[in-house]
Order: C-alpha cells, then sequence, then structure tokens
C-alpha cells in the first residue's frame, strides 16, 4: 500500500493512495476519527485497512485535487544517519565508520512534495543529499538485527538538505541540518511488500534534470536492519518515527567545481518503488533595511 497524508481544504487527514484516487484511511476503516497516519500506524491499523481498501462509503479525491503533507506530519523523532554509503564516504575522503553516525532533525524540517524550500539567510553553502528513510512501525526496544523488518512500516524519500558551512563550523553536524525545511519527505509511506528488498531499493537525484546521485541500498555500509536494532539499543523507537539511511555519492560538496543550491533550483528524488518527491529552492528573503 501507499500511504499518506493530505489536505483537501479542511486540515490534515490520513490516506492511502488506490487505483488512482486518494482515499481517507479513517473513513476506509468505517471509523469517524480523524487521526493522523502515524496515529493509524502506532494503532496497528494498517492490516486493517488493506482489508478494506476500496470501502465504497470513504470519500476519495483525484490527486491533484489536495495537498500532499509529508507522510508522517507529526513524528515524535527524526533520526539521520551520516556516512552510511560505502562510495559516499570514499568520495568524502573518509574511512567507513566504524558504528552508525547519528544526528538529529526536528518537525520544523519537514516539507511536503512538490514544497517550495526557502535557503537559509546564514548559509552560502546548501547541499542536496537524496535518502532512503524507514518509519517505524510499533515500539522498538532493544530489538535483535534478525527480527527487525518487523518493526518496519514501510518506506519513503527524504532530502536531506545541508548547508555544509554552517555543519561544518562545530564537530557536532546538527547546526547545518535543522533549518526551515530542510528535510522534504514523501510523496508516499510505501508499506515494504511494495517497496522492494530492503537491501536493493534504488534512488536516484537529478538537479535541474542532471543526474547528480543515484545508487542502490545494498552500498549502504549498515543495513536497514542493523541500523533499527542499533538505534534500538540507543533509545526506544515509537511508531511514527522517521530513520533517514544517509545519502550516495554525488553530493554537491565535493564535485569539482563544488555544486550548491541556488534560487530557482529544482530537485527532483526518485525510486522505481518509492515515487518521486520533488523539491524547489528559493533564494533568502531580503532583510528589511535597519530602522525602517
Amino acid at each position: 500500500m501507499r500511504l499518506l497524508s493530505y489536505d483537501a481544504g479542511d486540515g490534515g487527514r490520513a490516506g492511502v493512495f488506490e487505483e488512482g484516487r486518494i482515499f481517507d484511511a479513517w473513513a476506509a476503516l468505517g471509523e469517524p476519527h480523524r487521526g493522523s497516519l502515524r496515529e493509524l500506524i502506532a494503532g496497528g491499523r494498517v492490516d486493517d485497512l488493506r482489508a478494506r481498501i476500496g470501502n465504497a462509503g470513504a470519500p476519495s479525491h483525484a490527486p491533484g485535487s489536495v495537498a500532499l503533507l509529508p507522510p508522517i506530519p507529526d513524528p515524535e523523532k527524526i533520526v539521520c544517519v551520516g556516512l552510511n554509503y560505502g562510495k559516499h564516504a570514499t568520495e568524502a575522503g573518509m574511512d567507513a565508520p566504524a558504528a552508525p553516525t547519528i544526528f538529529g532533525k526536528y518537525r520544523n524540517a519537514l516539507a511536503a512534495p512538490g514544497a517550495t524550500v526557502r535557503l537559509p539567510a546564514n548559509s552560502r553553502k546548501v547541499d542536496y543529499e537524496a535518502e532512503v528513510a524507514f518509519v517505524v512501525g510499533r515500539r522498538a526496544k532493544e530489538v535483535a538485527e534478525e527480527d527487525a523488518l518487523g518493526f518496519i512500516a514501510g518506506y519513503t524519500l527524504l532530502n536531506d538538505l545541508s548547508a555544509r558551512d554552517l555543519q561544518f563550523a562545530t564537530p557536532q553536524w546538527m547546526s547545518g541540518k535543522v533549518f526551515d525545511g530542510s528535510a522534504p519527505c514523501g510523496p508516499a509511506l510505501v508499506t515494504p511488500d511494495e517497496a522492494g528488498a530492503p537491501d536493493a531499493i534504488e534512488i536516484a537525484l537529478t538537479l535541474n534534470g542532471e543526474q547528480m546521485q543515484g545508487a542502490s541500498t545494498e552500498d549502504l555500509i549498515f543495513s536497514i536492519p542493523r541500523l533499527l536494532s542499533h538505534l534500538s539499543e540507543l533509545m526506544t523507537l515509537e511508531p511514527g518515527d522517521i530513520v533517514s539511511t544517509g545519502t550516495p555519492d554525488g553530493v554537491g560538496s565535493v564535485r569539482e567545481p563544488r555544486v550548491w543550491l541556488a534560487d530557482g533550483d529544482e530537485i527532483v528524488v526518485e525510486s522505481p518503488t518509492l515515487g518521486r518527491l520533488e523539491t524547489r529552492i528559493a533564494g533568502v528573503s531580503s532583510r528589511p533595511t535597519p530602522g525602517t
């Protein structure tokens, strides 16, 4: 299934994309509840929804008639992994890490499919990062690696926009990772049966029509099951938590010449199984003249 969040003009709703239409997920379940997709996942209702797809009483919409939101607009946590593709570590001139390198983003970073993201005023070196993210399906604490896939609700695309000058100003990366809109995400949460094998999900990124990144999760240093298991040893993962698994080689910061995002740029992150995530970049707003 392709689960999503959308707004048809009356606030956010959980939805499911089926046969070219977006259906109200809670209505398909025969319930008036207007909870989020995170709540639906936390309630263990995904399999119930699968059985009720096509419920004649559920309102549906043409995709172009509603605004898509980030699939999980209200996660408790957004955990990101750095240097997790072998070729990316090589291009960055770094050794493969001995353990996953993690950092966080916050809800302010989430941006919807098709959103315009404004560059932060305090950076001149913003980069793109195509990533495969997974969403936790049930509470996970100290999960064995061999059991980890059973705790994943699905997969989505994420663009880890990164202000490199801020990121590397300190030993901690988060300063360059948390600006508003720095995590475009979507378009849908694709359940594991449709996403494909977790070590064979393909991903590519184009900037203004030119391909900059292209890889498969086969190149991950730490596999998706390993990441969930490792993170569950560090903290309790909750349903709806987003874990972004790292970016492949081809980022702008190591190219010659360097490639930094600019006003009017159009970025597309795409996967044969996870869909197409489009983002437009806007320049920094002009600041008012002091005293005006």
